[in-house]
């Protein structure tokens, strides 16, 4: 910041309104032509709300909202230098990449005065600086981890066309072990994810595992249903059709959600 007003004390008048908790900062005061040049160094954590529908290929905006707490628009106006304000690379954050950061300046008005008793303060404006910025997740990692235990449930599920349509404990037992696998698995990452009442991306590819694994299931109960009728050529041509669809119909759905996200 850099001022000539003595009354300005950024350290103790400073307020970040979107922060849940802001540490003490680190204030270095300079002179520079008459004027005072302060340099500070803030830790906060912030309050935002994360849209989640796409996650692991979320993106966020982030806000940064800095106010004066005692002088109003009228004393005090901040503004932005544009060109020498950005994001240094070295602070980024990990998995993550940091686009469009942005500084300008603005109002807020709130429609209290604080307690003020004087005339005309029924309501007040402040000068606000603001940093914006969008991240993007470099999800492809962290899809892998997430999502591979559900992709390994299906095959489990997938393999059991290894055997004849007639046998049973493999026909039946594999999706079913698979199936649980899956949902053990939809509970784990639910675990990692801030409630939402959208259906996200994590719910779309489970949901679409669970309905691949009962395709599985009920390919096997046609064909056993054609094998307990004597008609051992229909139960086979059921089975070889009927894998092909539900592998060929999971990857091309996976492949179009994933792609979309």
């Amino acid at each position: 910041f850099l001022h000539d007003n003595p009354e300005f004390d950024f350290k103790t008048q400073l307020d970040i309104p979107n922060a849940k908790e802001i540490d003490e900062p680190e204030v270095i005061y300079d002179t520079i032509n008459g004027k005072t040049w302060v340099q500070m160094k803030m830790k906060c954590i912030m309050k935002e709300n994360w849209v989640v529908h796409n996650f692991p290929f979320d993106k966020q905006h982030l806000r940064v909202r800095v106010e004066n707490i005692l002088f109003d628009r009228n004393k005090l106006v901040f503004k932005a230098d544009v060109r020498h304000s950005m994001f240094d690379d070295i602070e980024g954050m990990d998995g993550w990449t940091v686009k469009n950061f942005a500084v300008s300046e603005d109002t807020t008005r709130y429609n209290t005065g604080f307690g003020d008793p004087q005339p005309g303060h029924d309501a007040q404006t402040f000068s606000t600086f603001k940093i914006d910025m969008d991240i993007e997740r470099d999800a492809w990692g962290l899809f892998m981890k997430i999502f591979i235990g559900m992709y390994i449930a299906f095959l489990i599920a997938l393999v059991s066309f290894a055997s004849q349509p007639w046998e049973l404990e493999p026909r039946f037992g594999l999706p079913v072990g698979g199936l649980f696998a899956a949902v053990g698995n939809k509970y784990i990452i639910d675990s990692l994810l801030p409630e939402s009442p959208e259906f996200s991306l994590v719910d779309t590819l489970h949901s679409i595992t669970f309905i691949g694994i009962l395709s599985v299931l009920a390919v096997s109960a046609i064909s056993m249903k054609y094998y307990n009728a004597d008609n051992k050529e229909a139960c086979l041509r059921a089975n070889k059709i009927g894998s092909r669809i539900v592998l060929f119909a999971y990857v091309i759905i996976n492949i179009f959600f994933v792609a979309t996200a």
